[in-house]
């Protein structure tokens, strides 16, 4: 059964048990505490802990998932891949055990002409938290489970939870005996290859605690749920190798002709010297599972928005794409590999996920590149290897210090794999225990740096409480003025009965016309008035936000007065400045439309900021946009300004916002209803923010110009209306002042202004050569003034400040040729820059090679004394830097280093 069917019968099975389909979320999900999704009741999490209101009693998904926790693992047991597919059923105080367990033995033993697994019952065990008799009574007298195919298992192994105070509970997980071939009888607790978890039911009926130590069951158990719920993960991939009937999830139809592929590629033959066990497999087989499972996985990760990086998200894909790359390379094929890998991997996944294939050429145009930004790594790399490893073998030494090894990952990107094959094939070793205890410190301090930054669901507790009273409806795409009652007061220390003058908090409102800040916009400010029964008060609202959803928060200074919770305030917005903003909000919709008008749809969104006549969009594309394209897209952005297009928004669901064609924001959380803005029929984006009414009301939008801002990624910044006219007012002030001064008409001034930096760049030339002339004539006379030191002549001289290092360099080998050949000489001189620090160089001849000389030693001898760096070879060497007043010491101590030879 492929993969695509295991997915239509999941869904269906649910669906006809009365759950809501509801779509993936995109691999990089919006949480403070994750990278990217890795389970699938992610996103449900703000119904399990109360934050929200479930929609739905019950729901079923498949969620996209990625964990690199366990990627030295993969290719190595039958378990772990960083993609998956989480198929998961949901109850929101809905049913409970005896219905969740009922459903999952349903579909996996219903048979397949049913709409079934056809999953052989006589060989599916249960396992149950220890004193979960509830469980095992389901298991045993309602499904007929035999007691000795039932388990009890500790905490650390059938007890959930998130990590955090919060809900938690038993579990029970359903695994697969697959026969004597994969391992030892026994059940579960003795071979976990064999008898392969494929379920795992989760019983959320606790609350837990703080936790109280480093374990993982190191918390307490509160009490009871008032409402208990169900999230259930089957893993589709593992599902998926037991009704295909092959040894691990890499074999499976989504992978195992990427596998194939990579085998072909390498002249390897998959499975060939490797048993059924994950335990007796071959090294070739686990690099050829490492490069069908990476591949996969970056395909995925780029089609959800993520693009190759060196931190975060965008490091993890990096990780990802250059351990398949680097596994290539063991098995022997030196190519690029990627072209060749990444097609197959569309075809594997489009029957599940068509985008893929729909954004194949973005996807494709990023990988690519980063394959090759990776090829030229490993030669730059391989290079830096090489010395260190002579360095190594020249001391006497048989091992690669740790911390060469993790400069060569660190710095160049080469993988400490790859060092320990190529030392190996060198006669060494590698230092790994160093290596991995810098490895260790860095990761230590990321980790230090991610948890300062980071915001738990229970840091939310005061603005959990202030919610309490009720979601805040805004009201601000309608009106910019309303009254509404105070309904909480928030301070440093939490809720407070009242603010004063002086005082900065933040307030709730039941209803605001305030937008809180979103989607790239910046917030509204304006003033709240409060007039109760004898007792005034004026606040100014600095900042909106929404720190919960359902919440709005409006940080504000009381000026005059006190205020508190229940008063009735009127509410009014800086209309002048939303009125700004909302130019700018949709003036970048029309510019995301524009470029991907000329670019294509690869120039996805990837971040924005709408600001008082100011925007800034960022967006994915490979390599720097022509001027000539920007200018393209400003003209055709200002035609639209010019027909005056209407602006209109409505709310539908997230399959029509599709099928019109609604751009939607990789990365973004949307839920089931949307908001889409359309600016006639130029432009269509699911969005929350404000707008004009008409396109005419922008005004005028001028772009100014962009640049990378990091791999793949671009950033165009604009000013809009007003600051635009401002803009474009001062560039014609300057162009008409520089036309008064050349005497030129506007359009001859770019050839004026050439003419005259063509003549500047010809009359530096010639004093280059003047300058040059004038050094190089007095090499006779310093050549003529050459000391005798033990036998070698020596010439030490200060040259006029600010000659250039070439200049210098070329009058110390003039001098040196000047003196007589058979005799050790030296010539050292220096040259005092013009923007401070001292230039130098140093000559050796061939006679004074022989006797023991060299320019680079004496550069050594000389530099630190100026307090600058430099080196070279035996014959020149060279440095910059330090201060000129310490010439006449760095002089004796060269002087020093002859005698010393």
């Amino acid at each position: 059964m492929r993969t695509a069917e295991i997915r239509r019968r999941f869904l269906g099975h649910f669906e006809a048990n009365g759950h809501a389909v509801v779509p993936s979320v995109p691999l990089p999900f919006e949480d403070p505490n994750l990278l990217f999704v890795n389970a699938g009741m992610v996103q449900f999490v703000p119904y399990f802990v109360g934050q929200l209101a479930a929609p739905w009693p019950r729901a079923t998904s498949i969620q996209k998932c990625i964990r690199t926790l366990d990627i030295d693992e993969v290719g190595k047991t039958t378990r772990h891949g960083t993609f998956f597919q989480m198929n998961g059923n949901f109850s929101f105080g809905d049913y409970f055990k005896d219905q969740a367990i009922q459903l999952a033995w349903e579909l996996s033993t219903k048979p397949i002409d049913e709409g079934g697994f056809g999953l052989d019952g006589d060989r599916i065990w249960a396992t149950v938290y220890l004193d979960d008799d509830e469980a095992i009574d389901i298991w045993h007298k309602s499904i007929g489970l035999p007691i000795e195919r039932i388990v009890r298992r500790g905490m650390d192994d059938n007890f959930w939870s998130m990590g955090i105070p919060g809900p938690c509970g038993p579990c029970s997980e359903l695994y697969y005996d697959r026969g004597p071939d994969y391992g030892r009888a026994g059940g579960p607790e003795v071979d976990e290859d064999r008898y392969m978890e494929y379920w795992n039911l989760v019983f959320m009926q606790n609350e837990r605690g703080p936790s109280t130590g480093p374990g993982k069951s190191d918390f307490p158990i509160l009490g009871e749920l008032p409402a208990k719920n169900i999230d259930t993960g089957m893993g589709m991939e593992r599902v998926a190798t037991l009704l295909q009937g092959v040894d691990n999830l890499y074999e499976i139809d989504e992978t195992r002709p990427i596998l194939q592929r990579a085998a072909d590629l390498s002249g390897k033959v998959y499975g060939a010297h490797s048993g059924h066990a994950a335990s007796e497999s071959h090294p070739d087989d686990v690099r050829l599972r490492v490069i069908a499972d990476h591949v996969r996985t970056g395909l995925m990760l780029i089609g959800d928005g993520v693009t190759p990086g060196n931190e975060g998200r965008g490091y993890v894909l990096r990780r990802i794409l250059r351990r398949a790359v680097r596994s290539m390379r063991l098995l022997g094929f030196e190519e690029p590999a990627l072209p060749h890998l990444l097609p197959v991997a569309r075809d594997c996944m489009a029957p599940s996920y068509p985008e893929v294939a729909d954004d194949f050429e973005r996807i494709a145009t990023y990988a690519y590149a980063e394959e090759d930004a990776f090829l030229a790594t490993l030669r730059t790399g391989t290079s830096i290897f090489d010395v260190a490893v002579s360095e190594t073998k020249r001391s006497g030494g048989v091992q690669l210090p740790g911390d060469k090894a993790f400069q060569l990952h660190d710095t160049y990107g080469f993988p400490i794999d790859l060092t320990l094959e190529m030392a190996a094939e060198q006669g060494i070793s590698v230092d790994e225990a160093g290596f991995r205890r810098l490895m260790a410190e860095q990761q230590a301090r990321a980790k230090a740096d991610s948890r300062a930054k980071k915001t738990a669901h229970s840091d939310l507790s005061v603005y959990r409480s202030a919610l309490d009273a009720g979601s805040v409806e805004f009201t601000g795409y309608r009106e910019v003025t309303r009254e509404a009652r105070i309904t909480a007061i928030i301070g440093p220390a939490g809720l407070l009965p009242a603010a004063g003058e002086g005082d900065e908090v933040e307030l709730v409102l039941d209803a605001t016309p305030f937008y809180a800040e979103g989607g790239g916009q910046q917030p509204d400010w304006g003033r709240l008035s409060v007039n109760s029964p004898g007792r005034e008060a004026e606040l100014t609202v600095v900042d909106v936000q929404s720190p919960l959803p359902g919440l709005i928060t409006h940080r504000a200074t009381v000026l005059s007065g006190e205020v508190r919770p229940g008063d009735i305030a009127l509410a009014q917005v800086d209309v002048n400045r939303r009125a700004s903003v909302s130019r700018s909000h949709s003036a970048t919709h029309l510019l995301h439309a524009g470029l991907r008008r000329s670019l294509g749809d690869s120039a996805a969104q990837a971040g924005s900021l709408n600001a008082p006549g100011r925007l800034r969009f960022d967006f994915k594309t490979p390599s720097a946009v022509p001027p000539s394209v920007l200018g393209d897209v400003e003209a055709e952005i200002n035609e639209v300004l010019l027909r005056d297009l209407e602006v209109r928004w409505f709310v539908t669901d997230q399959t029509e916002a599709r099928r019109i064609g609604a751009i939607a924001m990789f990365g973004e959380k949307y839920g089931d209803r949307v908001r889409v803005v359309e600016i006639g029929e130029y432009s269509r984006e699911l969005c929350g923010g404000t707008h004009v009414e008409r396109s005419a009301m922008i005004g005028m939008v001028k772009l100014l110009g962009e640049a990378s801002i990091g791999s793949g990624v671009r950033r165009v910044e604009a000013l809009v209306g007003l600051d635009a006219f401002r803009y474009l007012a001062r560039e014609h002030a300057l162009v008409h002042q520089l036309s008064t001064e050349f005497k030129a008409q506007p359009e001859e001034l770019p050839e004026r202004i050439n003419g005259v930096l063509e003549r500047l760049k010809t009359a530096e030339r010639e004093l280059d050569r003047l300058r040059a002339a004038a050094v190089l004539s007095s090499a006779g006379s310093l050549a003529a003034g050459a000391q005798n030191l033990d036998g070698v002549r020596f010439v030490a001289a200060e040259a006029p400040a600010g000659v250039s290092g070439n200049d210098l360099r070329s009058l110390a080998l003039d001098v040196r040729g000047r003196l007589p050949a058979d005799a050790p000489a030296v010539v050292l001189l220096a040259s005092p820059a013009d923007a401070g620090g001292v230039s130098f160089v140093a000559a050796v001849n061939d006679a004074g090679q022989a006797a023991g000389l060299s320019a680079g030693e004496l550069v050594r001898a000389f530099a630190p004394v100026l307090g600058a760096r430099g080196g070279g070879k035996a014959d020149l060497a060279q440095g910059a830097g330090g201060e000129a007043a310490k010439l006449q010491d760095a002089f004796a101590a060269a002087k020093d280093a002859i005698h010393a030879r």
